[in-house]
């Protein structure tokens, strides 16, 4: 399978690049190339430039948003809510059906709800707070979303919170609702592309990706039972004394 990959050269991408290059033909972008050599094509894109993603995704089957930008009010929003809009376009000119998209876990939960609820799974209304990060990446989903609608295209949503190496955790560190190693969470790239797209219970689904955490602050469940995801990290150090 032909693969762009948006944002590739940020701190998820090399770790989604080396697990899927054995399977698939990779296009990489991002505002600057890479410090080290990843596999596969690299191409100099801005996901807020319409005309640069559209460029980079002909000739792709799917496109894989990693692309992030969190601190600046009008570059998060290009990039995040508007970059999503031009990887869908992209996606109906060139007849690409597969898209997974990526964002923080507040896209749908914020700080305040994971506050006083648990099991909190990722089928729950959007409620992102107030953070610029969750409400540029929410409004980025939706608009995935409303493109399933109108048009023959599967977007599937990973959320991620915190990426942690299992052997270097410290004791009693809790303070993180979910956590994943790199390698672990790049996995479910793998499984996203080979799902038969019929597989999934609806054009736009959206997951939670994190190893098995025993407060239940939030479920995995559904990551497991569709896409066939294994957690496969322990960091119960966490929560032991």
């Amino acid at each position: 399978m032909n693969v762009l990959i948006l944002g590739g050269v940020g701190m998820l991408g090399p770790y989604v690049a080396r697990q899927l290059a054995p399977q698939h033909n990779l296009r990489i972008t991002d505002l600057q190339p890479p410090t080290e050599p990843l596999p596969g094509e690299f191409v100099q894109v801005d996901a807020a430039n319409q005309a640069q993603v559209m460029a980079a995704a002909e000739g792709m089957d799917a496109i894989i948003n990693l692309s992030v930008l969190r601190h600046d009010r009008k570059i998060a929003f290009d990039v995040n809510t508007r970059g999503c809009y031009n990887m869908m376009e992209a996606a109906v000119a060139h007849g690409i059906r597969r898209v997974i998209n990526t964002g923080p876990h507040f896209t749908l939960a914020g700080r305040s709800y994971e506050s006083f609820d648990y099991d909190i799974g990722p089928d729950i209304p959007p409620q992102p707070g107030t953070n610029l990060y969750a409400i540029s990446k929410s409004l980025g989903q939706e608009i995935c979303r409303v493109y399933t609608e109108h048009h023959d295209i599967t977007v599937q949503m990973y959320l991620f919170y915190n990426f942690r190496d299992p052997a270097d955790v410290p004791q009693g560190s809790r303070h993180a609702p979910f956590s994943i190693s790199w390698e672990n969470a790049a996995e479910i790239f793998s499984l996203g592309l080979e799902i038969p797209l019929d597989a999934l219970p609806s054009p736009c689904e959206v997951f939670n990706i994190f190893t098995d955490m025993p407060h239940g602050k939030f479920s995995n469940t559904k990551a497991k039972r569709i896409l066939g995801f294994q957690p496969r990290d322990d960091i119960s150090t966490m929560w032991t004394k």
